[in-house]
């Protein structure tokens, strides 16, 4: 074997960290965009952001050469008279004649009451500084977690009880289940699984009943519990004429067939007629199989749009918000530090210049980043102008090589353009990833395919208008889609079905 050197010339793509925070910028949210430019300003000291009332050909005052001699002159005179030996004033400090007297104790009151800011005239601090904040005075709704422990708190058990009963309430999940199992619990709290297992009982006394279960049902059972001592609830007429060990039998043998409604199977398992199987599954039904639903947090979102889409004079117009997102330039007091030929050279300019390069990099990357996603949007609005003007009916077939085609990019950076970005249009709020669908075949030659998601619109207003008691069959589906010349098989209808959450026919039929 020989060792040798060989030179070749190769070619060879290479993302560099520029690229790479590029490729980034275009698929980030508003939000994360805001995130991404605020870390931005406060690491580079060459951006600077302005503010909504200063354009980006204004002058501001620091930009003025006469205000600059102004300041160059100002800190002459300070330098003369820092040299006599008075120290310099800070902004705010009084005068020397201002306080030539010492203060009564009425005066100190007086300066302490006033706000001294710099560049602003004395005038009394405002009272509204005492009061709390708007997001201090919101209510906040208890979650299960603080109506369990007030509870706990109210409750005989005291001492190392009460802490295994905190214990127990903070490993429940959001639906008031106890999924953690009692002896990992017990190893835990280095106490005897029965000890447990007590407290355990006596939470699941608390309210909502079903709290602590650990599975369907057994919370079944405690509401059922709870519903036979309540002398409402117990004492009712549909109670009265169903016996309770017929309950029980139905939650604890026979919940696959009481959701596949079968109730034929469990009335001649249980020996019982059918009328009494319904009394009981409608006392079922008024369980509730999720104790914590009520307590868990479902707070609106509300979703800014990226872009707004509207017809003007007969045309589609694409506007980019660009609100919330901060406008950064770069720093004019920085430009003339190294504008100035007697600034110190070797490590002060290479930091600057380092800054600079990653400053203008940031502003041009945000700059191509808007210009690609209203490139893009544009592209969607000619693609989908039926769907904008007449709706869901309307949706065509769309893939990211249809719209990579157009644009003249990569399905890559399509893909990333329309990653978390929301359009609003006529037709309302959207994400772009929306537009994107397969085409469904369609009965007549040459005719054009059908969007997956006008077919799921389709199924979705067909059983709507279906017979609750005779449901349409995924098959009786696919023979109506036939007759609308949408060719679909049954497995396709089943899974679009499931998507819209709707039921097969023999849960949906309202007397099995």
């Amino acid at each position: 074997m020989e060792l040798r050197l060989e030179l070749r010339l190769s070619q060879k793509l290479v993302m560099t960290p520029q690229l790479q925070q590029a490729i980034k910028l275009l698929q980030l949210s508003r939000l994360e965009l805001q995130q991404v430019l605020s870390q931005h300003l406060m690491e580079n000291p060459l951006l600077e952001e302005l503010s909504p009332e200063v354009e980006e050909g204004d002058v501001s005052p620091s930009e003025d050469g006469t205000q600059e001699k102004s300041e160059d002159s100002t800190q002459e005179k300070e330098g003369v008279s820092q040299s006599d030996g008075d120290p310099p004033l800070a902004t705010g400090d009084a005068g020397p004649a201002e306080f030539s007297e010492p203060l009564s104790p009425e005066g100190w009151d007086t300066y302490y009451e006033s706000d001294w800011r710099s560049g602003a005239t004395e005038h009394p601090a405002s009272q509204e500084d005492d009061f709390p904040s708007y997001e201090q005075t919101l209510t906040k709704p208890a979650s299960l977690e603080d109506h369990l422990l007030w509870q706990l708190r109210l409750s005989s058990l005291n001492g190392r009880e009460r802490s295994l009963g905190m214990l127990v309430i903070g490993n429940l999940d959001e639906d008031g289940y106890l999924r953690t199992p009692l002896h990992e619990i017990a190893a835990d709290a280095q106490v005897p699984l029965e000890k447990v297992e007590s407290v355990l009982n006596h939470v699941q006394t608390f309210d909502p009943p079903g709290v602590g279960a650990r599975d369907l049902v057994e919370c079944l059972m405690i509401q059922l519990r709870h519903l036979a001592q309540d002398p409402i609830g117990g004492g009712g007429p549909s109670h009265g004429k169903v016996q309770g060990s017929l309950l029980e039998c139905i939650v604890t043998n026979h919940l696959r067939d009481l959701q596949k409604k079968r109730y034929q199977n469990i009335a001649r398992e249980l020996s019982v007629t059918l009328d009494e199987v319904s009394e009981a599954v409608h006392i079922i039904e008024g369980l509730e199989p999720k104790p914590g639903r009520p307590y868990s947090s479902n707070e609106n979102h509300n979703i800014v749009p990226d872009v707004s889409v509207f017809k003007n004079e007969g045309e589609w117009v694409v506007l980019l918000n660009e609100d919330g997102v901060p406008k950064v330039r770069i720093s004019p007091y920085y430009k003339r530090m190294m504008a100035n030929e007697n600034q110190d050279g070797g490590t002060t300019k290479a930091y600057l210049e380092d800054k600079l390069r990653g400053a203008q990099w940031i502003i041009r990357s945000i700059d191509q980043r808007n210009k690609t996603i209203l490139k893009v949007v544009k592209s969607l609005v000619q693609f989908q102008e039926p769907f904008l003007e007449k709706g869901i009916q309307y949706l065509r077939p769309l893939v990211l090589r249809q719209v990579a085609e157009d644009v003249g990019m990569h399905e890559s950076t399509i893909s990333r353009v329309t990653t978390n970005k929301y359009m609003y249009c006529p037709q309302g709020m959207l994400e772009l990833k929306f537009f994107f669908n397969a085409g469904i075949q369609r009965v007549v030659p040459g005719a054009e395919d059908m969007s997956s998601l006008t077919v799921r619109e389709n199924i979705r207003e067909m059983l709507a208008r279906e017979n609750a008691d005779r449901p349409l069959k995924d098959q009786e589906i696919v023979a109506r889609l036939r007759n609308r010349g949408i060719v679909i098989a049954r497995r396709t209808v089943a899974k679009y079905r499931a998507e819209l959450k709707i039921a097969p026919a023999s849960q949906r039929k309202r007397n099995p």
